[in-house]
């Protein structure tokens, strides 16, 4: 595979992972209201606001867990403990983390 045609597959799974896969999320977690849960999964994309931050905003070089303030370890492990209350905060939570993972094979499983 050409360096494009690696950036073009990781950057297509990146975005299904972020705004396709979570109506499958939706649909097998939270059947009975999975148009709410889906746009609760969109929304706790916000979370790459902590990206502003940074200098360079982007670097392919850089993974995004570990670095910016909102994908700590720390705030990661709020976001798993979001997992154990109801309703909105755990549709978050697992947003959030999926988010996380998501974020994480972008770095750690594609060449850069």
């Amino acid at each position: 595979m050409s360096s494009f045609e690696i950036f073009l597959l990781k950057t297509c799974t990146h975005y299904f992972l972020h705004l396709i896969f979570p109506v499958f999320i939706a649909l097998m977690f939270f059947r009975e209201n999975w148009k709410k849960a889906y746009f609760i999964l969109l929304a706790t994309m916000l979370v790459d606001l902590d990206h502003l931050l940074a200098n360079p905003i982007f670097d392919p070089n850089r993974a995004s867990v570990g670095f910016h303030f909102l994908h700590s370890y720390y705030a990661i492990s709020v976001y798993f403990l979001m997992l154990f209350f109801k309703g909105n905060i755990r549709i978050i939570g697992v947003g959030l983390l999926f988010h996380m993972l998501t974020d994480l094979q972008d770095f750690y499983l594609w060449p850069h």
